[in-house]
């Protein structure tokens, strides 16, 4: 979804191409294409080609009345929300498990009168008591996100197979069966971390929200959740109680009668049948297109047995919800700036990189190149390589406390404030102030081996990048850092050169080549 494709080419007077409008984005006024480009070349200036595809970066402007700023604003966060969680890779990989799959109560079914892919969630249904206990929050937050990445992958394969724009989901939601056991603390606050998610990522992504069959209880479900969630997405809700679903003014008016299932009054009918004539019957007629299918899982109970032993009750601020994340995320307070130490450890031809809390980085041999890719998530800061003249203690010379930062500490300090720029520490790379929002990668090639470090030091700017000021003097910064060695790094340099020699050997050979056909071929006139 954020992976660069083309994108249409602007006219020289900013405008896009009308034809690709029309096809992929819909109707848009002057000012929304107006603020769409706008959004793009700014995009751009911070991320330079990696950025999203029109239709998405389109999603944030609507949720924000296309104000650019404030799209701005939301699209970063959720670019860097993407980065740190690596939310790319989980989409592609992401296979739930055994007992999600069984007792997970949603699936795709078909789409809706508009051509919009559409969800069915039974979550009166849904045991979420016993699916927290079992897999745990962090398991159900990436299912949910899987599914939210399959919806924006069926909308745009919608967009090409229908040829006209959608950009959109509907969803049911069955409340048959909702009770106060579903009332539970922890599945509440889970609920409201997951709407928080959603709404700051996969923004104007619902369509239509049609919750059926809702129960005496579901006010009080609505009372909690509904203050969190924005006035433009309540606004595609429609709630029915008791059969007022049934008939026209219900979901017929939403979904072809076919399309919808037989627990809803529909003519499509689930998969688990059980044998027997009448069965059979609708067996047959389903092959032979006369009904159509619905494979949602129907859910049960979550047997106490697969519980886990201790049930872990986390708060929002978790780890990454991709195990494989590369990034950390540091406050950085004023007059305190963040160091983080990364030890390297070098056995012969063996490079191990031991990732810690810090980034002071200890180079084994000149020539190897030090690397770093960050985004910055609050505030401004300015960034500077420097390079210790002497050795470096692995110990902190001070931590300094952060409320909400991870573990507590917000900042790690290692150089002694008594050294000094000239005398104990070199400028290897000189600062350069960060904005809010920017994304910056680099690299430096080390001259010779010692202790190198990368250090964030916030920037006291007289104007704010985004609306909210930094009451705190605190800034944010998600970051990687590596080390190449010297011999990789020698290694992929010749291996770049010889594939670029060869490249341009075959061009020289295929130009030859056309040349010589093109005295051969005789001119028509």
């Amino acid at each position: 979804m954020t992976k660069v494709l083309s994108s249409p080419v602007e006219s020289c007077s900013g405008k896009l191409d009308d034809v690709f409008i029309e096809r992929f984005l819909g109707n848009l006024s002057p000012v929304q294409e107006n603020a769409l480009v706008q959004l793009r070349r700014r995009l751009r200036e911070t991320h330079k080609e990696k950025i999203p595809k029109d239709a998405h970066i389109l999603r944030f402007l609507k949720a924000r009345d296309y104000s650019v700023e404030k799209a701005r604003e939301m699209l970063l966060h959720s670019l860097a929300w993407r980065k740190l969680h690596n939310i790319d890779r989980l989409s592609e990989t992401y296979k739930p498990s055994e007992i999600v799959e069984q007792y997970y109560c949603g699936g795709w079914h078909y789409s809706d009168r508009d051509g919009r892919p559409l969800y069915i969630l039974k979550l009166g249904q849904m045991d979420v008591k016993g699916l927290m206990k079992s897999v745990g929050e962090e398991a159900l937050l990436r299912h949910v996100i899987a599914v939210n990445e399959d919806g924006l992958k069926r909308a745009e394969e919608a967009t090409k197979s229908k040829g006209f724009p959608v950009s959109a989901c509907t969803c049911i939601v069955d409340l048959e069966g909702l009770s106060m056991r579903h009332l539970w603390r922890p599945g509440i606050r889970a609920l409201l971390r997951l709407i928080e998610l959603v709404e700051a990522n996969y923004p104007e992504t619902m369509g239509q929200l049609l919750i059926v069959r809702a129960p005496r209880v579901f006010p009080v479900l609505w009372t909690l959740v509904s203050p969190f969630i924005d006035e433009n997405t309540r606004q595609k809700f429609m709630i029915y109680g008791g059969n007022d679903y049934q008939g026209p003014g219900g979901l017929v008016d939403f979904i072809e009668k076919r399309y919808i299932p037989d627990f809803l009054g529909g003519d499509c009918y689930v998969t688990t049948f059980t044998f027997g004539f009448l069965t059979s019957v609708i067996a047959v007629a389903c092959a032979m297109k006369v009904y159509e299918l619905c494979d949602v899982p129907e859910g049960n109970m979550v047997p106490k047995s697969l519980y886990k032993e201790e049930f872990s009750d986390k708060s929002p601020d978790g780890p990454p919800l991709s195990t494989d994340s590369l990034y950390n995320t540091a406050h950085v307070v004023k007059d305190f700036p963040h160091e983080h130490c990364k030890k390297i450890q070098s056995r012969k031809n063996v490079l191990d990189l031991l990732y810690l809390l810090w980034v002071l980085i200890q180079v084994p041999q000149r020539g190897s190149v030090l690397t770093w890719d960050f985004d910055i998530l609050k505030g401004d800061v300015t960034f500077t390589v420097l390079k210790c003249k002497g050795s470096i203690s692995a110990d902190p010379h001070h931590q300094h406390h952060v409320s909400g930062a991870t573990g507590g500490i917000g900042s790690v300090q290692y150089i002694d404030k008594s050294m000094q720029v000239g005398v104990d520490l070199s400028i290897v790379e000189p600062p350069c102030i960060c904005r809010d929002g920017d994304s910056v990668q680099g690299s430096h090639v080390t001259s010779q081996a010692g202790s190198y470090l990368l250090q964030w030091k916030y920037f006291d700017s007289a104007k704010a990048s985004f609306d909210f000021t930094l009451a705190t003097h605190k800034s944010k910064v998600m970051y990687h850092t590596e080390l190449l060695k010297s011999d990789a790094f020698s290694l992929k340099c010749k291996c770049k050169i010889h594939l670029f020699i060869k490249i341009f050997y075959m061009i020289q050979s295929l130009q030859f080549f056309f040349n010589k056909i093109e005295k051969i071929t005789p001119r028509r006139l």
